[in-house]
This record gives C-alpha cells, sequence and structure tokens, in this order.
C-alpha cells in the first residue's frame, strides 16, 4: 500500500514536471520563438519562384529562434511545406505559429497603391502596376486593350482608364490582375454614388464623360480655383455645339507630352482626340481624372464664357471671355509673348 502510494506521488510529480515543460513548450510554440536580432520590424517580398527554404533563410538572417525544438514541433503540426507570394511585414516578436499561419495561407500585410493624374497613357498605367505590385504591367495592358473583358465593366478600350480615380488604396502585392480591376471597379462604383450620377445625367453627361472633361480641365491648369470656370466654358462649348478647341487634346493625339506651344501643324492631324477638327468630347480621358475635377465638372457654375487664353503675364491663369473679339486681343497678346519668350 505504501509503494502504491509512493508511486502515485511519483507518477504526479513526473506528470507535473512534463505539464511545466510541455506548457512552456507550447507557450514557444504559441506566443515569441522568433525574436528580431536589431529589435526593429522586418518584411519581406516574397515571389512564386521563392522555395519554403530560400524564405526561412531570409527571416532566420533577422530573426533568432528562440527555441529550434519549438520551430521544428511547429512546422510538423501546421504541415509547414508551403509558402504563398506576398508582401509580409513581421513585428520584432512573433511565435512560429503566427508566422507559419500568415506564410502558408497567404496573410499579406497591406500595402499603399496611389496613382496621380501624371498618368497619361494605358501604358504608364499599366506600368505603374507593375511597379507597385507583383503582376506584369504587360497583363495589365492586355486587359486594358480587350474590348470584351472591358465590357463587362461597361468600359471601352477609350475609357477604360476611367477605372483607376486618382488616389491612395490599401491593396495587397500578391493581388491578381482580375483582383485589382475588381477593386478599382469597386472604387469606381462608390465615387459614382446616386447623387454624382444625377449631377452627371442633369448635365447630360456620363461618368466617363465627366471624367474626360476633367481630364483635359486637369491638363490645361495647375490652378485649382479656375477649375468650375474651365467646366462651365467647356460645357457651353457642348451645349452650343462648337467644337472644344482644347490644346491638350491636340498633344495628347500627337503623343509628345514635352510640347509646349501647339502649332496650325498639330492642328491638322487626324485623330478623334483632336478637338480642333471634331465636335464634343474626345472619346476617352486624355489623362486619369482627379476626384476634386470631376466634382468640379459636376458642379460647374453658370457663366457665359465660351473662349479661355492663357494670361500673357505667364502667370498660370486664363482669361476667359464671351465673345470671339475679346478673345482675339488676349490671344494676340499672348502670341507676342510666346515669341518673345522664344517659346516654340
Amino acid at each position: 500500500m505504501k509503494k502504491t502510494v509512493i508511486f502515485s506521488l511519483i507518477f504526479i510529480i513526473l506528470l507535473a514536471i512534463g505539464g511545466y515543460f510541455a506548457q512552456r513548450l507550447y507557450k514557444q510554440v504559441i506566443h515569441s520563438a522568433f525574436i528580431s536580432k536589431d529589435g526593429a520590424p522586418h518584411s519581406y517580398y516574397i515571389t512564386p519562384d521563392m522555395t519554403l527554404d530560400s524564405v526561412i533563410h531570409s527571416i532566420q538572417a533577422d530573426y533568432k529562434i528562440e527555441s529550434e525544438l519549438a520551430w521544428e514541433i511547429a512546422c510538423e503540426h501546421y504541415k509547414f511545406n508551403q509558402v504563398k507570394p506576398g508582401y509580409y511585414e513581421f513585428p520584432v516578436n512573433i511565435a512560429p505559429s503566427e508566422l507559419i499561419n500568415r506564410l502558408k495561407n497567404g496573410r499579406e500585410t497591406p500595402i499603399n497603391l496611389s496613382f496621380s493624374e501624371s498618368i497619361r497613357t494605358p501604358e504608364q498605367l499599366a506600368k505603374r502596376m507593375g511597379e507597385k505590385l507583383m503582376i506584369d504591367s504587360a497583363e495589365v495592358k492586355a486587359k486594358l486593350d480587350d474590348s470584351v473583358y472591358l465590357a463587362k465593366y461597361n468600359m471601352t478600350i477609350e475609357t477604360a482608364v476611367c477605372l483607376f480615380i486618382p488616389n491612395t488604396y490599401e491593396v495587397y502585392w500578391a493581388m491578381s490582375v482580375d483582383e485589382l480591376f475588381e477593386r478599382m471597379h469597386k472604387e469606381y462604383n462608390d465615387f459614382w454614388n446616386e447623387e454624382r450620377l444625377a449631377k452627371a445625367q442633369e448635365l447630360e453627361l456620363t461618368p466617363m464623360e465627366v471624367s474626360t472633361l476633367a481630364s483635359i480641365i486637369a491638363s490645361e491648369t495647375n490652378n485649382s480655383s479656375e477649375y468650375p470656370t474651365i467646366a462651365s466654358l467647356y460645357l457651353n462649348r457642348i451645349r452650343t455645339g462648337m467644337k472644344l478647341q482644347a490644346c491638350p487634346t491636340v498633344i495628347y493625339a500627337v503623343g509628345d507630352f514635352t510640347l509646349s506651344r501647339v502649332l496650325n501643324k498639330h492642328l491638322e492631324i487626324d485623330s478623334p482626340y483632336n478637338t480642333y477638327k471634331y465636335k464634343g468630347l474626345p472619346p476617352g480621358p486624355i489623362r486619369l481624372a482627379r476626384p476634386d475635377i470631376m466634382d468640379a465638372v459636376l458642379d460647374a457654375p453658370n457663366t457665359d464664357y465660351l473662349y479661355m487664353c492663357a494670361n500673357p503675364d505667364f502667370s498660370g491663369t486664363h482669361i476667359f471671355s464671351t465673345t470671339y473679339k475679346a478673345h482675339q486681343k488676349v490671344a494676340k497678346k499672348y502670341q507676342r509673348e510666346l515669341d518673345k519668350r522664344n517659346i516654340k
């Protein structure tokens, strides 16, 4: 009887010791087995061609493993034999279970994707996406050139860039091209709410036409105070059937964005983007259209302006006129200043 009690006590003690070490090992597996060597977080871009060994080797260059045993147990328990591509940022301390869970299941760290109205062409847009995301820019360009693919977004090849409203978006680096378009379509629909759609309808414009007009305005001036007035002027021209005669559309048609002066030879180019030759808006935007400029179009004031000319004082402003005669006076002064400054 006495021996049985002793053996029972020994068993309980051993069980307690085993439980203690098991609990300690469990904490190591679950809580804090990877510790940053320099006390700072570290991030990694993992591409499809990277092996599990190469990924772990990179991580181990920045993190020390508190317990090799805990790491081995975690790998075995979670059947960790592959990693999903993506961008991952890890904190100073991370448990093996958390690290494995994120790498195995593709739980990426979001990144900020930003683009602006400085992007003028689909090629530039595709390049930007390729620079910021894991996707191939050629694949983005192929989608932008695919009329069948774009049709599901009610877009054409000419209007496809309307989907990409300049802003900063939180996205995942390893997202696919289809996921990118779906995300931009969601943002597009969020922007074009019922209120904005109603305003566009009142102007007898489609959202794509609003984007197109906004892109022209953005190319006319950097002076935000003039956006509404220029919008009003172009809307007046559209309503009266006048040609827009917007120099930025001619530059887009020429394809030389270094042009500082539009000459008569440029006005002869046969392109639907040449608004000196063809009435109405061009087929699509000539650069990405900013939200605030689209709102300036939607909220344009009522004016009688039909003409504008860059201010001869080169202040970056424009002089607006209601008659061609008044416009001609300003235009001649401006041309003289261009010649004086030898601007070709």
